[in-house]
């Protein structure tokens, strides 16, 4: 087993190769011509079914009904291989479920937890979601060379993108901002109104800052890695997740808003549900519960198409579970269009001065920790993860995620990011054919045309919701463990993660640490809105753990003696009594 440092080392060196255009990447060779391809592909039982198990997909992991499979290999399909139609439609379809529970968290705790929005909008909010979703991870899949360059759009692997949870914490803190200085209208009685005015800064604002990802796109990985290594990338994803783990819990209780809610929000989700309780009452946190203990036994006994959907498993039986004790309110389901589509409903556009630094940070941020995400994809689909063609993916990569981000922005969605989440479907099936994410992809979009299908999630009980955010918001968390897990762990770079962390976790368990330090009032607004883009940066975890963070690993001297800090033998086993 290699040391840290070796591994680490290695990885830098294949980084500084340069760009050169891969001219085997997307095509797909077809020696019998295309009427005989078109034949053999529709017009036969193999084009159609193969020789595919379809059984294993559906067979619990239960004795003895596990027994014929209990070591049994599926068949891998590569890249361009052609997959069955009927084997592509299946891994298409469960593609694409995999990716709604991070598809719909976004736009709902932007409309939700944030802005205030209706059932209406934020229904709205969750179509365009997944109609972005769709059309970016085509793109994505496509990767297409951009004319007389080195450089390509996607990364040509069976990767997705979707909507980026960084987004969340810059709306929450940015809403509260608003909120607090009355840029956002609160009722007489204190209950926040809708903001849809603060969403269209949002959106304006990011419409110029993204152009610094897709600009980023360019710099070589190894540049990019020399400056955000995996000791800041790491610590970013882990903040994030703890940070919206603790927003998860306030919908697993009732709401955002009903936790010591005023007025329309003084029970949970509102007094105007089927049956409002307390923030925390044990039958919403019962809801919640549901949708987390199913995914955990599906993850446990379920079978491969089960597994790779255990998030949406668990909101069906969470939202039996509310509809037939009388917690859902249906109606809204019965009065939303039938279709829906992008620009349905508008916001104003403006660029706020307080939001540019902090959102050119997000986007800096997106741009680096993509990469890991495009390594694994690479890696569990067979090809290279090193070298000219892989680092041309990692460029066309985050390329594809900042036109992404920009077309998503123009639609009115969220912001897009390069996901590893359907791995797992991958690992499982055995195949990273392309087909399946252009399938996917096409779902996807379905899924967001079909307006009662963004309703159905509007509608949900918060507490239900709350409990599948919970489970995902540790994957993000879990994920920046596993980056951490990469570094050498000098004592440098112990140093550096725990100054990063302190300051970030600070933003986590005491919110209000910062908010009587720049308190400004008076007459100049340019100073005023300064001050606000000061408090938004200090005031969101991962942006302050990032300035920390690339700071002391700039300035800090690199010592080309220190030694990892790996405590036992080759397997990090103890060793006592002698090495």
């Amino acid at each position: 087993m290699e040391a840290p440092i070796d591994v680490q080392k290695k990885s830098e060196e294949a980084d500084s190769v340069p760009y050169q255009p891969s001219t085997s990447n997307g095509v797909v060779d077809d020696d019998q011509g295309g009427l005989q391809y078109l034949k053999q592909t529709f017009l036969t039982r193999d084009g159609w079914i193969g020789d595919y198990d379809y059984l294993y997909l559906i067979a619990p992991n239960i004795w003895p009904l596990n027994r014929k499979y209990k070591d049994y290999q599926t068949p891998f399909y590569g890249l361009n291989d052609q997959v069955p139609i009927l084997l592509t439609i299946i891994l298409g379809l469960q593609h694409a479920l995999t990716m709604i529970g991070s598809v719909v968290s976004p736009p709902l705790a932007i409309a939700g937890g944030a802005f205030n929005f209706d059932s209406t909008m934020t229904e709205y909010l969750v179509s365009t979601a997944f109609i972005t979703t769709g059309i970016a991870t085509a793109l994505q899949v496509t990767r297409v060379h951009i004319m007389k360059t080195p450089f390509f759009i996607g990364t040509g692997l069976l990767s997705v993108v979707g909507p980026t949870f960084d987004v969340i914490p810059v709306c929450l803190n940015y809403a509260a901002m608003r909120y607090s200085s009355g840029t956002c209208a609160t009722a007489a009685d204190g209950t926040q109104l809708p903001c849809p005015d603060g969403w269209g800064a949002i959106l304006g604002t990011m419409l110029c800052c993204v152009w610094v990802q897709i600009f980023m796109s360019f710099v070589p990985p190894k540049t990019l890695n020399k400056i955000f290594p995996k000791l800041i990338t790491g610590s970013l994803l882990l903040l994030v997740g703890v940070y919206l783990i603790s927003n998860g819990m306030q919908n697993w209780g009732g709401s955002y808003n009903c936790h010591n809610g005023k007025g329309f929000f003084a029970l949970c989700p509102n007094t105007a549900a089927p049956r409002p309780l307390i923030w925390g009452d044990p039958k919403l946190v019962g809801l919640g519960f549901s949708v987390f203990v199913t995914i955990v036994i599906v993850e446990t006994i379920g079978a491969p198409l089960m597994k790779s959907a255990s998030v949406v498993i668990g909101l069906a039986v969470g939202c039996i579970i509310s509809a037939a004790t009388g917690y859902w309110d249906q109606s809204q389901i019965n009065q939303a269009p039938v279709a829906t589509f992008l620009w349905t409903h508008t916001f104003k556009l403006s660029v706020d001065g307080a939001l540019v630094l902090l959102l050119m940070i997000m986007f800096v941020c997106q741009a680096v920790s993509c990469m890991p995400d495009i390594l694994a994809t690479a890696e569990i689909s067979g090809v290279e993860i090193e070298g000219t063609n892989f680092n041309s993916r990692i460029q066309g990569g985050i390329l594809c995620d900042g036109l992404g981000s920009f077309l998503s922005e123009l639609g009115t969605g969220p912001p897009m990011v390069s996901q590893a989440g359907n791995n797992g479907v991958i690992v499982l099936t055995s195949c990273a054919s392309r087909r399946a994410s252009w399938c996917a992809s096409g779902f996807l979009i379905l899924m967001g045309i079909f307006g009662k299908f963004g309703t159905l999630f509007a509608s949900m009980p918060p507490s239900i919701l709350g409990g599948m955010q919970v489970f995902l918001y540790s994957t993000i968390a879990v994920a920046g463990i596993r980056v951490l897990g990469l570094i050498a762990w000098t004592r440098r770079d112990r140093f550096i993660l725990s100054a990063s962390l302190a300051i970030g976790l600070i933003d986590i368990v005491q919110r209000a640490w910062f908010s009587q330090i720049l308190t400004y009032s008076g007459p100049n607004f340019n100073l005023q809105g300064f001050e606000q883009g000061i408090n938004l940066i200090v005031e969101t975890p991962f942006v302050i753990a990032a300035f920390v963070g690339v700071f002391l690993n700039t300035v800090l001297p690199k010592d080309n003696s220190a030694k990892p800090d790996v405590h036992g033998n080759a397997h990090k086993h103890p060793v006592l009594g002698g090495s």
